[in-house]
């Protein structure tokens, strides 16, 4: 089955989650990604854990059975990421502490999260899909 990508940014978040909620219904695994921005003049991210993690996240996502949306939802450069007024940082529902962070999404709730240090790992992948 495919994989359906959103992307969006802090300015256009809003307008992009609804889409993402509205279509929710149509996938088995509805999934958020939260990664740091891609430095123009290098097209790498700034984050190493997203460098890591990505292709990992990308890689089991694509190889599912299932019809599975993911939001990437871009924080970034790092000094903007590092603002602790961030958005997403002060958000109550993401509480968003560190990049890459994996989150599950079901019926407009978060039911469960990978961060920076185990989003990488295909088990722990495996089992948020599960």
């Amino acid at each position: 089955m495919p994989l359906h990508t959103l992307d969006a940014t802090v300015a256009n978040f809003g307008e992009v989650m609804e889409k993402f909620k509205s279509e929710a219904a149509e996938n088995k695994t509805n999934l958020i990604l939260f990664l740091a921005d891609k430095d123009p003049s290098t097209c790498l991210s700034w984050c190493p854990d997203c460098v890591r993690a990505e292709p990992i996240i990308y890689k089991k996502l694509e190889a599912s059975a299932d019809d599975v949306a993911l939001l990437r939802a871009y924080v970034g450069d790092r000094p903007t990421w590092r603002n602790p007024n961030h958005p997403w940082r002060i958000d109550s529902k993401f509480k968003l502490a560190r990049v890459p962070t994996l989150i599950r999404w079901e019926d407009d709730a978060i039911k469960g999260r990978l961060e920076d240090h185990e989003a990488h790992l295909e088990h722990k992948i495996d089992d948020l899909l599960a």
